[in-house]
């Protein structure tokens, strides 16, 4: 087949590609790299900036790479917002890739519409990123998701595209059970690609024997992914465990160099508000790290994993994150080994590349 995957979000759909064409498929990834993280796509659709002349230039890129875009057999957007545009624009685009190819879908790989109203609701999650200890999440990052999403055109567009598109691929259980609560009938649950052949091993750092525990920053979503709080834990750890543990921080760097600081690092924090691993967590156990993150039965239900726990779940606070590393870890460092075995085989066991793909295009033809 001749496929198309558009926009990116955490490599996802360069991973995907790669599976795919390992299938002896067609393949074109086109995106902006899911902005400084640059990504590896085949076109790079990227808009410099806000400013008036980069704007025309994006612009004038789309207009020129839009005719080109046609003839496809499948296309797959990365969210209903696929393009650096106000949504209210982005509309018309969506629209001519729906008449000039075949069958077109769309992915629940991140914030959208039914995440954000599911995710208010106290029946649906325990916790998320919007609801809390019993009640809505006040902070600005929601409020502005809201009024986005709820009220505003990428809502609208989000309804247009999910009613009109062939069918919906969620990547992580939450997503999966958001759009189940209002596209039942064209959702479906396909793990996250990773490709084992493109991973480095972490390797012992040449000067410590403490457990390095990794945490990567993105300064803008610090509150609403709780890694403020997943910081603020590791940073009391560190007073009690002075020679136990070491503090590896990065903050909005390449892809390339994020990689370089996980490869020395042990354990590695991400996402203290989901169910799920999703891609940053899912790369690091297949490194062969031992991860903080969401590992809720419910997920492991979903994938039909019935021996694996690799993952430290811990509940939604930063007591919780302290408690879990100093009990499972830290007082037992004995522990740390098993983990890291168990998260690569995980990896492995769920999120092979070239079998998720496989799912893909039997979802696709169906």
């Amino acid at each position: 087949m001749k496929i198309l995957l558009l926009g990116e979000y955490s490599n996802v759909h360069n991973t995907l590609g790669e599976g795919l064409r390992a299938l002896g498929h067609q393949v074109t990834t086109v995106s902006d790299g899911d902005h400084w993280k640059d990504y590896p796509r085949d076109i790079d659709l990227r808009r410099r900036s806000l400013g008036r002349w980069h704007t025309m230039r994006y612009l004038w890129d789309i207009h020129y790479l839009w005719p080109r875009l046609a003839g496809y057999d499948v296309v797959q957007l990365i969210n209903p917002v696929f393009l650096d545009l106000r949504a209210e624009r982005i509309l018309p685009y969506y629209q001519r890739l729906r008449q000039q190819n075949g069958k077109v879908f769309l992915g629940a790989f991140g914030i959208d519409k039914p995440w954000v109203q599911e995710g208010m609701k106290a029946e649906t999650f325990r916790y998320s990123d919007f609801y809390l200890h019993g009640q809505l999440r006040d902070y600005p990052e929601s409020k502005l998701m809201q009024r986005d999403w709820l009220y505003g055109p990428k809502g609208e567009l989000n309804e247009y595209i999910a009613r009109d598109c062939d069918g919906i691929i969620a990547g992580l259980y939450e997503y999966y059970v958001c759009h189940q609560a209002r596209f039942a009938h064209k959702t479906t649950f396909i793990p996250f690609p990773i490709n084992h052949d493109r991973i480095t091993p972490i390797r012992p750092h040449p000067e410590t024997q403490a457990i390095r525990f990794f945490i990567g920053i993105q300064k803008e979503r610090s509150r609403y992914k709780g890694t403020d709080l997943m910081l603020k834990a590791l940073e009391n750890l560190k007073q009690r465990f002075p020679k136990g543990m070491e503090i590896v921080q990065a903050e909005n760097i390449p892809f390339a160099r994020y990689q370089d600081l996980m490869n020395h690092s042990d354990v590695l924090l991400d996402q203290l508000y989901s169910y799920t691993p999703a891609m940053n967590a899912l790369l690091g156990m297949a490194k062969g790290m031992a991860v903080v993150s969401g590992g809720e039965e419910e997920q492991y239900e979903l994938l039909g994993e019935h021996e694996l726990r690799p993952i430290l779940n811990t509940q939604p606070t930063q007591e919780s994150v302290e408690e879990v590393l100093a009990e499972r870890l830290l007082k037992h460092p004995e522990n740390l080994r098993q983990l890291q075995h168990d998260s690569a085989l995980y990896t492995r066991r769920h999120h092979d590349h070239i079998r998720v793909a496989a799912k893909y295009v039997d979802y696709w033809c169906r």
